[in-house]
Formats: structure tokens, sequence, C-alpha cells
């Protein structure tokens, strides 16, 4: 099971959870469902109406505090910057 970090945006709200999870799809959207079914959420009105009215974003949850990208240098990992 992986946690997930859920954001969605909806006409003029947003809510934001994490759910726990297997890592495919059907899994996530259920649980997603399970917790919007609980109306534990709390949605916030964001104040504009974009072109877009919906969205839904998710994110594994990582309490790992390497960096995000490393390299070896004389023997040692070190923690580096994404370049573009």
């Amino acid at each position: 099971m992986k946690k997930f970090l859920v954001n969605i945006y909806a006409y003029d709200h947003h809510a934001r959870f994490e759910v726990e999870s297997n890592d495919d799809a059907v899994s996530l959207e259920q649980s997603i469902v399970d917790k919007l079914g609980e109306n534990s959420i709390t949605w916030e009105s964001t104040g504009m109406f974009r072109k877009i009215p919906y969205r839904i974003t998710y994110e594994e949850v990582s309490n790992d505090t390497r960096p995000l990208q490393s390299k070896k240098v004389l023997g040692v990992e070190v923690g580096t910057r994404a370049s573009i």
C-alpha cells in the first residue's frame, strides 16, 4: 500500500487529502471514491472560475529524506539540483 496526495479542483472549489492505495489505477480510483463518500473532506473556495472547470491530480507521498537527484562524487553520494 502506498500513500497518495490527491488534489481535486472542481469548478470554484479545491480539496486536498491523502489516500492509501495499491499502485494501480483502479485501486487508486476506488480509494478516492471511498474517501469522497465519507464526507470528511473540506472543500475550499478558490475565488476564481477557470476555463478548465475541473481536474484531479495525485502524487505519491514519500517520507524519504534523500534529495530527488543525487550524484557520486569521489565515492560520496551528494544531492544535486535539477538541470534544465
